[in-house]
């Protein structure tokens, strides 16, 4: 049966693929919601800023809803912005979760309490077999955040291919990045009417992390 669904949406690879297969499946999607930090700046899970997710947003042709909060208020922020989903009629969200289990539990206390139905397209399947369909789906992504304590910071900047899944694999780092070690930003993909252009600047350290300063062309 047909749902109406809100993505929480990253601006990367993961949300990308989940929001594709959630359309393939017959859904309509209605908007995207991602969560910034408290000052607006940059987006809470993959740092970007909002220039980079409007863009994609308008690419999809949908509305980009954003909520606002430090971590303590984080889990209250995305319940409310929930709840306005679930009073304007939208049957349920859309996670791009693949197997951390903790990640879905959390997924599923908060739509439970915003009374909003949940959907998992990933969920189960083998994190190669997704980094596949990606690239055979002609998306392209790009690693813009890196865990320094897990991997290089030379991989910054590198789009998805098969070779870098294999470069990967060979270090024994996860090439989904399931665990944090990375984030990546969406720029091309059957979901976009056209290309993201975006142009990478600056590495920024912060902490253990190494971030890459994403910005919209000129």
């Amino acid at each position: 049966m047909q749902k109406t669904f809100v993505m929480s949406w990253s601006g990367g690879k993961d949300s990308a693929l989940a929001y594709y297969r959630a359309v393939l499946e017959g859904n309509v999607p209605v908007a995207l919601l991602t969560m910034f930090e408290e000052d607006g700046s940059k987006s809470r899970s993959h740092g970007l800023p909002l220039e980079v997710l409007e863009a994609q947003a308008e690419r999809m042709g949908l509305p980009l809803e954003i909520g606002k909060a430090d971590w303590n208020g984080y889990e209250k922020e995305f319940i409310d912005r929930l709840k306005n989903f679930k009073r304007e009629g939208i049957d349920m969200g859309v996670y791009g979760d693949i197997d951390l289990e903790d990640h879905r539990a959390w997924v599923q206390k908060v739509s439970a309490e915003a009374g909003i139905g949940v959907s998992h397209p990933l969920w189960g399947r083998p994190r190669r077999e997704l980094l596949e369909e990606l690239i055979a789906e002609g998306f392209k992504a790009v690693i813009t955040v890196v865990d320094t304590a897990r991997m290089d910071a030379k991989f910054l900047g590198r789009e998805f291919t098969h070779e870098l899944i294999e470069e990967l694999e060979t270090l024994d780092i996860d090439a989904c990045g399931e665990e944090g070690e990375f984030h990546t930003v969406i720029i091309d993909g059957p979901i976009f009417v056209e290309p993201i252009p975006l142009v990478f600047g600056d590495e920024i350290e912060a902490g253990q992390y190494r971030v890459l300063e994403v910005k919209l062309q000129d």
